[in-house]
Order: C-alpha cells, then structure tokens, then sequence
C-alpha cells in the first residue's frame, strides 16, 4: 500500500533547488531588450522567478506559525512615508517638458534594486545553536538554502537573465522614450551613504552575525513594504497616456516588478515572527526573548526612515530641480504649480513597536 502524499500545505521542508526553481513559462519576458527572470503562462499571465515552490513553502510556514498561535509581524501602513514628487507633480513636470527629475527618480530607484543583491552576502550563523527552541521547517531554516539567494537573483538578476534592476531601466525608456541619464545620480547616492553615522549596536549581548542578520533582514522588510508607495507612484506616472509614449507596457514592467516583490515581504516577515516565537542565547550564558530583539530592530529602523526618508527624497532632486525646470515657458509659474501641488506629511508619534516599559 503507497503513503498518501501529504497536502503541499503541510510540507516543510524544500531544497535549495526547489526554492531557486521558477518551472517552465510558454513566452519570457523581453525588458528593453534584455531577457529578463520571470515569464508568461499561455494565457498571457505574468508569474514571478522562483515562486513555483516559494511560494507554497512561505505558505507553509505562515500557517504553521498560525497553528502555534503567533502572529506575522504586521508594519503599519499609516507609517509609509509619501513619494516625492508626487503623481501630480510628477506628471505636471513632464507635462511641462521637465523630464530630469523624474529619470533621475526612476534612475535611483533601479540602482536600489540592484543593490538588493547583497542579501546574498549576510552571513548566516549556527541558528540552531543561538535559538533555544528547534527551527527545522521554517523559513529561518532555509535562509542560507534558497531564500537569501532567490531574492538577490530576483533584485539584479542571474547570469544571462535581467532581474529588477533591468526592469525598472525598461519601464523608464519605454515611458520617457530612452531619455539622457544624468550622469552624477550614482556619485550622489554614494556620498550621502558615506555621511551616515555608523550606529552603534543595540544587542552587544548577541552573537554579532546573528544581530548583523537579523537587523538587515528587518531593515530590508521595512524597505521592501515601505516601496509599495513606489510601486504605485512608478505605475500611476508611467501608464499615464498624458506623459508616457508607451503606457500600457511601461506600466505593465512595473506591475510585474510589484508582483516579484511579494515573495520578498512574506519570507522576510515570516521569518522576523518566527524569531519572535523563540528565544535567542546570548554570548554570556543567557537568554533574550526574541520578540524584544525583533520588536526593538524594527522600532528603531522605522522611527529613522520614517523622519528622514523623506527629506532624503526631496534632497535627492532638490539641487537640480530648479536647473530643470528652466527648460519650461514658464518656470516661475511652473515652481509655483508644483508647490502648490506638495502635501505635507507627519510622520507618526509611534511605530507599533515600542519597547515595553519595564516597572
């Protein structure tokens, strides 16, 4: 008599190849010229790279986590800072013939998608000897086996095959008809990385690498949630038949962007809450709640990007916005429509995840 096969919702555990797998697709994705990672069903459907088994298996652990009563880490979407410019704005500059500051947002935004890929670089430590209780069947345990490489492979693509950052320079040509990139967005990025303060770190009494892990990993899913305004911003400028030369394409890349960009959120989140159901050993003997490690990451990284995202926009075009707009009829009355068209924003008192206040 055979076993019967178990559901796939209850299955695991998956193996490197499996979670990198993304199965065959009857058409591929062409971006600008470039093949890149993803494809079409014979009916047309785009489905993302790598989600064939991905997919069910963050399905898998979600509800596993569900069934032992814990709750997956939920980031407040009131504290998602707005894009700058806006869509209004966006689309009045290119109206205007203003193309500079919106290739130089769209050109920012691609070069971010490519340095997604350093996830693959974390070091990953013996998570079964830092956490108290056991990890097997968990998106922690695949970490270093499919999940870390998946989502670089997905950012900036593999081999012969484009990923985001690829995507998004062919959402920007195709709408913009392949416009002059500035050549100093790349020097700028840089240098405002480099006057970042290092910080100092918040869990000494962590093993380093796992503290390193877990903190990019939060920082990366508040990155990745927080670009959801992006991706709506990206979709609703560039399908625009008012300002776009090919709007139903253009838009369409982002969209399938968007899609790719959900696996990346579910894992991370799952395992940020798996860490959070479980207990961590320290270098000295002890024990820390993982919950206080998460919860206390995650606080500190949206209380930052929250107050100086923002103004990390606006400062990202603000020198070469006024240069810009000297190529309308009317550049003062131009600057006068654009900011009228700004929306103040205030970011919120609390994050949601506040340390708790001991007595």
């Amino acid at each position: 008599m055979s076993a019967t096969p178990r559901p796939v919702e209850d299955r695991l555990v998956y193996s490197r190849e499996e979670l990198l797998d993304s199965g065959p697709y009857a058409a591929p994705l062409i971006a600008g010229g470039v093949r890149c990672h993803g494809g079409f069903e014979a009916d047309g459907r785009y489905r993302s790279p790598r989600t064939i088994h991905r997919a069910p298996a963050i399905e898998a652990w979600q509800a596993r986590l569900r069934r032992e009563g814990h709750d997956l880490v939920e980031i407040p979407a009131a504290g998602m800072p707005p894009t700058w410019p806006s869509v209004e704005q966006s689309v009045l500059l290119l109206e205007h013939g203003v193309r500079d500051p919106i290739v130089r947002t769209l050109t920012i935004i691609s070069i971010v998608e490519g340095f997604g890929a350093i996830i693959r670089d974390v070091r990953i430590p013996d998570l079964r000897a830092l956490v108290v209780e056991p990890i097997d069947g968990t998106a922690l345990a695949h970490l270093g086996e499919g999940l870390f490489e998946a989502h670089a492979r997905d950012e900036s693509g593999f081999k012969d095959e484009g990923g985001h950052k690829q995507m998004w320079e062919a959402a920007r040509d195709l709408a913009l008809d392949r416009p002059k990139i500035p050549g100093d967005v790349l020097m700028r990025m840089m240098g405002r990385q480099a006057a970042r303060k290092k910080a100092e770190r918040p869990f000494p009494q962590l093993d380093a690498t796992l503290e390193r892990m877990l903190g990019v990993m939060a920082q990366v899913l508040v990155v990745e949630i927080f670009a959801e305004g992006t991706f709506d911003w990206g979709h609703r400028v560039l399908s625009n038949p008012k300002v776009s030369a090919a709007p139903e394409a253009a838009g369409a890349m982002v969209q399938h962007i968007r899609s790719d960009e959900s696996p990346h959120v579910e894992y991370l989140r799952t395992a940020l809450s798996e860490v959070r159901a479980r207990t961590l050993r320290t270098v000295d003997g002890k024990t820390i709640a993982g919950r206080s490690v998460v919860d206390a990451l995650l606080h500190r990284i949206l209380f930052e990007l929250t107050r100086h995202r923002p103004q990390e926009q606006r400062d990202d075009l603000r020198e070469s916005l006024a240069t810009a707009m000297q190529v309308a009829p009317d550049p003062k009355r131009l600057r006068e429509e654009f900011d009228a068209l700004d929306v103040a924003w205030t970011p919120p008192a609390k994050t949601g995840f506040e340390p708790a206040l001991t007595p």
